[in-house]
């Protein structure tokens, strides 16, 4: 009877198989003419296909230029629309290209998926009219996003405090920056809101409220030795950062020498992360290896997905002293069953001075035997070499740094393991 059962599922299996092949064709065959037609136009020429139509409910308009001019162009399969259906993260390749200086790749990001940014649309014209469609370039004026008029000097902590990670906690300071570095104006340097136009002011706030990467990487650039990728501009609901390479996780299965490499290079950006002369933590509360990608010519390891960004002003809680403010926290193991798990406390971390989160997040998502990512598991440190496996230090120092078993232990494991992996990066050059 089992046996029998198990022939009519595998039959109905395979022809469940065919039946999906058979269709795909059909919607191929059919949409021939729109395929042919999406190889041979530049639809990033497009204005509705930017989303241009609905700014000031956009990210900027800083690149409309090159996007109209032709300069930007999508690459190979990139090209057909078909695929968006896969595309669930809305990240796309282009080739970028300026007379003078020939084409390089860059990275197309919508900052969410068609979902998402569907929910933004009706969210905003339930605001202004109650109702979840409505004329939104009208809309978006009856809005929190338009509350900040010319009058109002400063971007202040209480206006946009929560809206998401990047101002769980924003301090003056940390708001005059993201103001004075926003990249979708051309009177940039100023931290004064009331400089910007009416549309700039709520581009910033709606990118500032759905997906503040951009103003992260506008705030923190890696022009200043900040590890994120480069920003370049942003056309209605596409914005453009630099290539940096391949993800992380194409080098799990690389040399050693290498692997040594990227770990020693992930433990100094939590460390830089952490402690810095600017005095602002950046705590990176989504770790995965999809979220940092390897340079092919200098290797160079950068965050490329910068969402997830609690940033806290340390200088001001010394400066006002909260309860337990200088009280070191120790980030909790998260022992889940689940890929990417980090367990914190935003509060907590909006309000101590010396935190480990950052290694914390590094050691356990990416580095330890308790790091898992698409089925594999033992970290990007896996299978080391016979020798340094009889030692025993390297995997000890990844124990304390991801689940520490001393008070205190973890801050001493990542200062070691830099130190350790440091030597050995030297030692295989």
């Amino acid at each position: 009877m089992l046996r029998l059962a198990s022939l009519k599922f595998g039959r109905l299996y395979r022809y469940a198989k065919l039946l999906f092949v058979a269709s795909l064709l059909v919607v191929t065959l059919l949409n021939t003419h729109s395929l042919l037609a999406s190889f041979q136009r530049n639809e990033l020429t497009d204005r509705r296909f930017l989303s241009l139509n609905k700014c000031p409910a956009c990210f900027g308009t800083s690149w409309c230029r090159k996007f109209m001019n032709g300069q930007l162009s999508f690459e190979g399969w990139g090209r057909l629309r078909l695929l968006d259906f896969f595309n669930v993260k809305n990240v796309h390749f282009a080739q970028y290209g300026e007379p003078r200086e020939g084409s390089r790749r860059v990275v197309l990001k919508r900052l969410g998926s068609n979902q998402e940014l569907s929910e933004l649309d009706q969210r905003v014209c339930k605001k202004a009219t109650g109702r979840p469609r409505c004329d939104l370039i009208q809309a978006m004026y009856k809005t929190d996003f338009a509350r900040l008029n010319g009058d109002v000097r400063l971007l202040t902590p209480e206006v946009v405090e929560g809206w998401s990670d990047l101002v769980h906690c924003p301090s003056q300071r940390l708001l005059d920056r993201l103001v004075r570095r926003y990249a979708e104006t051309k009177d940039s340097g100023s931290f004064l809101l009331k400089n910007l136009k009416d549309t700039e002011r709520m581009q910033l706030l709606l990118t500032l409220s759905f997906n503040p990467e951009p103003l992260v990487l506008q705030s923190f650039p890696s022009d200043e030795g900040w590890p994120f990728a480069k920003y370049l501009g942003a056309c209605g609901r596409m914005v453009a950062v630099n290539y940096v390479g391949e993800e992380l996780w194409s080098y799990f299965h690389a040399p050693w020498e290498k692997r040594v490499d990227l770990a020693w290079q992930l433990m100094e950006i939590a460390e830089q992360l952490t402690n810095n002369d600017f005095e602002f933590g950046l705590y990176l509360l989504d770790v995965s290896f999809d979220n940092f990608a390897v340079g092919p010519r200098d290797g160079k390891v950068i965050i490329v997905d910068a969402e997830n960004v609690l940033v806290a002003d340390k200088k001001l809680i010394k400066q006002n002293k909260p309860e337990n403010w200088d009280v070191w926290y120790e980030s909790k193991f998260d022992d889940c069953d689940k890929e990417a798990c980090l367990s914190f406390s935003k509060e907590i971390l909006c309000s101590r001075a010396t935190v480990d989160h950052n290694y914390y997040a590094i050691c356990q998502n990416l580095l330890s035997r308790h790091a898992t990512w698409r089925g594999t598991s033992g970290g990007l440190l896996h299978d080391p070499p016979a020798e340094i496996a009889k030692d025993g230090q390297l995997v000890a120092l990844l124990d304390e740094c991801a689940n520490p078993k001393k008070r205190y232990g973890r801050f001493k494991a990542a200062k070691d393991l830099r130190d350790y992996l440091a030597q050995l990066s030297n030692n295989v050059r």
